[in-house]
């Protein structure tokens, strides 16, 4: 056989060996009952439309590839429906795991703008659902609602309090808030500039 005929080989050259302790004491206690049988990646809606492997992840994991995991994107394709907790013969509980992983990934600097952007509207906001004030305290008020939904968003106290949760606990660095919301400032200002 000629080098030519061989497949592409990915070396592995990082192995985290405490990764999978780290994922244990997290959130993640059965990862190492995992014996990858694929009920997890075969009874996954997520899986079933996008390239998303549960069982993939939870291998890669148990091998230590911290850095490969931590930073897929695949990662923050499930969207926590416990289908596979429920069917897994182990109980590994693999939703369980994969937001044991998300901790990590996110204590490390890994998170999708999307999640970032959700978080900073809950900072700001005091919801994670932008609301355009005007229009939406119209349609409130057409259907004989409060213009302003009982929540913290049309209360300043409570907006202010989630601030400074966020802040005690260093979730607004963690999320890199600071650094979100000048970008977004930025973004905002080139584009009334061109519009």
């Amino acid at each position: 056989m000629t080098s030519a005929d061989q497949p592409d080989v990915h070396v592995i050259d990082e192995v985290d060996t405490e990764f999978v302790d780290m994922i244990k004491r997290i959130g993640g206690p059965n990862i190492q009952s995992c014996y990858q049988c694929g009920t997890c990646s075969g009874s996954c809606p997520a899986g079933a439309r996008t390239n998303y492997l549960v069982r993939g992840i939870i291998r890669k994991a148990l091998l230590g590839l911290k850095e490969d995991v931590i930073s897929s994107q695949e990662l923050w394709y499930c969207t926590t429906c416990y289908t596979c907790t429920d069917r897994c013969p182990q109980d590994v509980q693999p939703t369980e795991v994969i937001k044991a992983i998300r901790n990590v990934a996110v204590a490390e600097g890994y998170m999708l703008e999307p999640h970032q952007k959700v978080a900073a509207k809950v900072i700001e906001a005091g919801h994670a659902v932008p609301l355009d004030k005007e229009s939406w305290q119209k349609l409130r008020e057409k259907v004989g609602l409060e213009p302003v939904p009982p929540n913290a968003s049309g209360n300043p106290w409570a907006i202010e309090e989630i601030r400074k949760i966020t802040s005690k606990s260093g979730f607004d660095k963690l999320i890199g808030y600071e650094e979100f919301m000048r970008a977004e400032e930025e973004k905002k200002k080139e584009q009334e500039k061109k519009g």
